[in-house]
């Protein structure tokens, strides 16, 4: 399960921190707006980069989910 979980919360890191960089990149280079995170909120090109960093601590904690020893109660 834990296992499960991990990957589940690293998948969505993976994609919220691409979302992050595509609208940054986006909006800083070519002043358009790209992928689907301009469709839900509206904001400067220089919080995406707090949005990149939002989805590089999920595939962190994702991560280190995964590779958590699994706890034994010793009763």
């Amino acid at each position: 399960m834990r296992t499960a979980i991990g990957y589940t919360i690293e998948s969505i890191g993976y994609v919220v921190g691409a979302q992050g960089l595509v609208s940054f990149a986006s909006q800083t280079f070519f002043g358009t707006e790209w992928g689907w995170l301009h469709k839900v909120v509206d904001l400067p090109s220089t919080a995406h980069l707090g949005i990149v960093a939002v989805g590089l601590a999920l595939v962190v904690v994702g991560a280190r989910t995964r590779q958590a020893p699994a706890r034994r109660d010793i009763a």
